[in-house]
């Protein structure tokens, strides 16, 4: 059982920093093949997992993660006579609008943050970045999300029992 809890915890950690990985099927595909696992402990792995993977991600948009050259976007230097696309120009005041707005209401990210880590709702990880943009606290950040987190995987994980517990009866 603990080799599968490791196991959750890491592709939960993978999911959380790549977000290509589907932690929604594992969690179901494990529950179906390892019914014996409690559902309390996949969501706890799940949480902790998703959780600390999207702490890279909250850290550095609120500034206190310097991330490697590599995953920076460079910046051009602007062509002689040339100015940038008015698409451009639109997309820079979006971004610079958004985050004059989170610093202004910091509080608002909370039950933001809450229910997406629950429903999914906006999506975790836009969440997660406008935390760290918004300046919410790392703590405030981190219970939060593994509240959320574990509610939702822990329901989950139960799913599979409880409806086939409906269709016998």
């Amino acid at each position: 059982m603990l080799g599968w809890l490791c196991l959750t915890f890491g592709i939960a950690f993978g999911s959380a920093v790549l977000p290509l990985i589907s932690i929604e099927i594992f969690v179901i595909g494990l529950v179906t093949q390892q019914p014996d696992i409690s559902w309390w402990w996949i969501g706890l792995a799940v949480a902790v997992g998703q959780v600390l993977g999207k702490m890279f991600y909250f850290l550095a948009a609120k500034g206190s993660l310097r991330l490697p050259a590599f995953l920076r976007r460079a910046e051009k230097p602007a062509k002689p006579g040339k100015s940038p696309s008015p698409w451009r120009l639109r997309w820079h005041a979006r971004l610079e609008w958004v985050r004059l707005r989170c610093h202004r209401h910091p509080r608002w990210m909370f039950g933001t943050h809450a229910v997406s880590s629950v429903v999914g709702l906006p999506p975790f990880m836009f969440t997660t970045v406008l935390a760290g943009l918004a300046g919410m606290s790392s703590w405030l950040f981190i219970s939060t999300g593994m509240i959320g987190r574990f509610a939702r995987f822990s329901v989950l994980a139960a799913s599979p029992a409880a409806l086939a517990g409906w269709l016998v009866h």
